[in-house]
């Protein structure tokens, strides 16, 4: 039977009570929120925790009615056919504890900066990153999260050449992170007059929304462009000077921002995404390094990695990372079993950090 840090359970235990304790007597509305807001995360864990142990004293004591020679042979045969399904379910529930009390990212609760951008093939390529933006949006909407476009550039045919929107929610960033890299779909196009599939890419970056506290920008690290907005308009676009490009020197990301006719919009939409890009660039460089240690593919950063495959004569979709397909391609890109492949490699990556854990051990 596998062992957990009892010491750090009970450290658990003692300040869910405390907190419990608290909330009974006067606190302010901030502290009320935010203590509400531990309790309900610490919550499942607690319980999983009561469970568990309530599960080992129910062991214990099956196993001090095995040994007793007084015990009737009938009653020490009933405890030790129960013994085996208490043994899994100690077992399974040990497990749960373990996911809960590994680290959790510090951005998992945040807000997404959702940016896909058409990759190769063309006018089909396009239309397949409008595809990927209306399947996250659903995934979101079914989520209860609100996503707002920040920029979109159209292709010709219909669907996005770029789109950058935002996903508001919580917990967003936790579900969406591994969907960054590039996604490839094999279909018939419309405009297929012989019927040949056709490839096409788009690539999908996922980041989080960063606070000025995250991440320290200097000023003299910007180099700051305005120009006229380029593209539909009408008379705004010949008379004000509304676009925004922000240079980030050291890292030569260049974030460009016209789709406001407030300067000071673009100026502020640019440098939430700018934040979010230097973060994620760094976050990415890290994840590469760990990754090539443990020769973990989920997660790795490498936004050049094809991760997922759109096969729509087969009905199939397949992550490469965990070689996972499903064959329901249709519920998928309509972002209502999105959530399976999102589970898969979030347990996939869990379980990264449990050997992970072990090795250190």
């Amino acid at each position: 039977m596998s062992m957990l840090p009892e010491t750090k359970l009970d450290v658990l235990l003692a300040h869910h009570a405390s907190l419990e304790a608290q909330l009974m007597g006067q606190v302010s509305a901030e502290n009320y929120v935010k203590m509400t807001r531990e309790l309900s995360e610490l919550n499942p864990l607690i319980d999983a925790v009561k469970t568990y142990r309530g599960a080992l004293a129910e062991i214990k004591d099956i196993d001090a009615m095995i040994a007793d020679t007084g015990t009737d042979a009938e009653m020490r045969e009933m405890a030790q056919a129960e013994r085996p399904a208490l043994e899994e379910r100690i077992e399974a529930l040990a497990q749960e504890i373990r996911v809960a009390l590994l680290p959790k990212d510090a951005m998992d609760e945040r807000n997404v900066v959702l940016e896909i951008r058409a990759g190769t093939g063309g006018d089909e390529a396009s239309l397949f990153a409008g595809d990927l933006y209306r399947m996250y949006e659903r995934f979101a909407a079914l989520a209860g999260w609100k996503v707002e476009v920040i920029s979109a550039s159209e292709g010709t045919m219909g669907g996005y050449k770029e789109i950058i929107a935002e996903v508001k929610g919580r917990g967003a960033f936790a579900k969406l992170k591994f969907e960054s890299g590039v996604h490839r779909v094999q279909r018939v196009p419309d405009t297929e007059t012989q019927g040949r599939i056709h490839t096409s890419a788009a690539t999908v970056a996922v980041m989080p929304e960063v606070e000025e506290v995250d991440i320290d920008i200097k000023q003299d690290d910007l180099r700051i462009d305005t120009m006229r907005a380029q593209g539909a308009g009408g008379q705004h676009v010949n008379k004000t000077e509304s676009a925004i490009r922000i240079t980030h020197i050291p890292t030569g990301i260049v974030v460009m921002m016209q789709d406001s006719r407030s300067q000071h919009k673009n100026r502020a939409s640019a440098m939430n995404i700018l934040r979010s890009r230097i973060y994620d660039a760094e976050q990415q460089r890290l994840d590469a390094a760990r990754s090539a240690e443990r020769k973990e593919k989920v997660g790795s950063g490498d936004r050049s990695e094809r991760i997922r495959t759109y096969n729509f004569p087969q009905g199939r979709v397949t992550d490469h990372r965990i070689n996972l397909t499903l064959y329901k391609l249709s519920q998928v890109i309509a972002g209502e079993a999105l959530g399976e492949l999102v589970d898969a490699l979030t347990t996939e990556h869990q379980a990264a950090q449990l050997a992970a854990q072990g090795d250190a051990a």
